[in-house]
This record gives C-alpha cells, structure tokens and sequence, in this order.
C-alpha cells in the first residue's frame, strides 16, 4: 500500500476506532503523529498515547477516550491540508472549529499545536486537521 499521507491515514484509523469502540489503535509512528497525539492528550481527545519499537519505523498506540457510557469524546476529525492541496492560515484568519467547541492543530515555524496556541503565540501555518 501507497502511503502518499501519512496523516490522513492515522486520522482514519482514530476516526474508524472511535465509531469501532476501540480501546486501542495502532498507527506507523513518526515524530509529526507523535505532536499530533501529544496534543489530542492535551486538550482531551484521547486518553494517552505510547511508542512501541520495532525493528522498523515503531509505531504509535493511541489509546481512545470515551465518556462513561461509552459516549464518543472525539465526534469527528477531518483531514485539512492535504499533500495535494495545502491549506495555509496567517496569525490573524485562524479558523474557528465547530463555533469554538472542537480545535485544529496547525504545523507552523515553531512547531506542531493548537490554532488557539499559535494564535496565542502569533504564528500561522498549516492546518493539519480539525477535531470535535
């Protein structure tokens, strides 16, 4: 298999998980996915993520989050920028997500976070995704 997005294939695998009631997904790490989960964990989308070594690349477990009756934390993800179609926001047009209440993690100069954070910070980039 063809891996021409790496991202959108991990945001795939969480979105599937979640409609799956995983406990667990596993996705081919890297250090970007590795940022992308580090702020999921942060602002609350999933309970915890891992590295595992193997011989290859290692991979990234994520372990998903639900409310106490299994309620989904994450409704849904979306794939912004794609490798074909790159979607770039300045410091000042960050977009807001579902009226405020989901977020999106932008890739920018001083690295992988929250468009809240890199307005915060005043840098724009590229949106990578947005969850709610």
């Amino acid at each position: 298999m063809n891996m021409t997005d790496p991202v959108a294939d991990m945001i795939t695998r969480i979105r599937n998980g979640v409609r799956a009631r995983l406990v667990k997904i596993d996705v081919p790490a890297s250090k970007l996915k590795v940022e992308i989960a580090r702020i999921l964990k942060d602002e609350g989308y999933i309970a915890n993520f891992r590295l595992i070594e193997d011989e290859r690349q290692g991979a990234l477990r994520i372990f998903l989050r639900y409310g106490p009756g299994w309620e989904r934390v994450i409704t849904d993800l979306q794939r912004v920028s794609k490798p074909g179609c790159r979607i770039y926001c300045g410091k000042g047009e960050i977009p807001r997500v579902y009226g405020g209440l989901g977020i999106n993690i932008l890739s920018t100069s001083r690295g992988v976070m929250t468009g809240r954070q890199a307005a915060k910070t005043g840098v724009g980039g590229e949106i990578l995704c947005n969850v709610w």
